[in-house]
């Protein structure tokens, strides 16, 4: 172990993966979510980046070049270290990092790792105590194996805009956001934490792979597969609740509202509160929560004419009274006015060294003992380069020779916190 970082004392004030080094090969959204993850819960991570820097950095407005929204709010706690992996320094340099590392996490296609020596076989070498967790397109065993893959290449795989189309009648879409990579970001948190869980019974770090196809295929169908569960099929799959074009957010007089009026005991208070009691015995698709789901369609377009009758603070004053969960649906402007989020300090400021007060995300799960630290800005290229190789017992001599030959690239004093 190198000395000079601190490793788990089991002491409850520290964060809860205190002690745990990550060594983050990945780029552009799915790694680096997950890293990110692992950073807010205390990981010393260690992003690794080309000369050319992870290009999610020019991904949106920006004050500066490199320095991008999405990079801002995806790569907090960690330290930028820019190593040239076509120089074969630059893997050198990288295989010490390893040596003193708990966890690797890669979205480099494996075969490419092959080509750099980083196979799991020659890094299990180094390290045998190391967690190698890959992140990407497909498992190793199946003919997909060597595909790139990109979150709307998945979401497609995945059914996905089958789906959409499905429900709203319209041509397929992808769902607006990287659902995919974030999703699969989350499971490759899991992963990785069961298997540092698993070190300490073995003593020993083990391959991990975390498919984004595989994964976002379970993730969906597991709604979705339906009938299809059975053998002979029972009917064609989907989850018609799910799939009904009448499944939105309701418009009201004035705007609109989400609410999900669901079980019987939310029926009886909803029905109660717009004086039609009575509707179950008048209709009988409205009797019970197995006839209401038959004719989901209709009992979906009924709350929707229902709705536009009242204004939507009205709808909130019943809808609360009746006990039937409801929420605002917020655009991107209200949300960060939320009172909820606001009183959870769920949105948090920071002043960033070079780009100035941004707005972040707070890590959202909350322990009773353990500290979380005040979050660390997300680095600017190659911020840490000196500093991480001096703590991995580099040189000074050897970092200049590294930063010479342009194996190593280090920010500028001046552009470094």
């Amino acid at each position: 172990m190198n000395s000079a970082r601190p490793r788990a004392d089991h002491q409850a004030a520290q964060p809860p993966l205190h002690g745990i080094r990550v060594i983050d090969m990945s780029s552009v959204l799915m790694g680096p979510f997950a890293s990110q993850a692992l950073g807010d819960m205390g990981a010393d991570v260690i992003k690794i980046e080309a000369p050319a820097g992870d290009v999610v950095r020019q991904i949106g407005p920006a004050r500066h070049a490199d320095m991008g929204p999405i990079f801002l709010n995806t790569n907090r706690n960690k330290r930028s270290v820019v190593l040239d992996l076509k120089h074969a320094d630059g893997v050198a340099a990288l295989k010490r990092l390893l040596g003193d590392a708990d966890v690797l996490l890669y979205n480099v296609r494996p075969q490419a790792m092959t080509r750099l020596g980083l196979d799991y076989d020659s890094v299990r070498a180094l390290n045998p105590r190391l967690v190698y967790a890959g992140v990407f397109g497909f498992g190793q065993d199946g003919p997909y194996a060597a595909r790139p893959a990109y979150d709307d290449l998945i979401q497609g795989a995945a059914t996905l805009p089958y789906l959409m189309a499905r429900a709203s009648g319209d041509i397929p879409r992808y769902v607006p956001t990287a659902v995919a990579d974030r999703i699969v970001g989350q499971v490759a948190v899991g992963a990785i934490l069961a298997s540092l869980l698993a070190r300490q019974r073995t003593g020993l770090g083990d391959r991990v792979d975390i498919p984004m196809f595989e994964t976002m295929v379970g993730f969906v169908l597991g709604d979705h597969l339906g009938g299809l569960t059975y053998d002979p099929p029972l009917d064609g799959g989907g989850y018609a609740r799910q799939l009904s074009p009448e499944r939105r957010p309701y418009r009201t007089r004035d705007g609109y509202i989400c609410a999900l009026v669901y079980n019987d005991k939310q029926w009886a208070g909803f029905l109660r509160g717009i004086g039609r009691s009575t509707l179950p015995q008048e209709d009988p698709r409205f009797a019970s929560f197995a006839s209401r789901a038959a004719h989901i369609d209709h009992v979906y377009g009924w709350l929707a004419q229902v709705f536009e009758q009242r204004s939507t603070q009205e709808w909130f004053d019943l809808l609360q009274e009746a006990d039937v969960p409801c929420m605002p649906m917020h655009d991107l402007h209200s949300v960060l006015s939320d009172p909820h989020l606001l009183a959870t300090g769920f949105f948090q400021t920071m002043e960033h060294p070079s780009e100035g007060t941004v707005r972040s995300m707070r890590l959202a799960p909350r322990w009773q003992t353990a500290q979380i630290a005040t979050p660390r800005p997300a680095p600017r290229l190659g911020e840490h380069t000196r500093q991480v190789l001096q703590e991995s017992g580099f040189s000074t001599p050897e970092i200049d020779r590294l930063l010479h030959v342009r194996a190593a690239i280090a920010a500028a004093p001046e552009e470094s916190a």
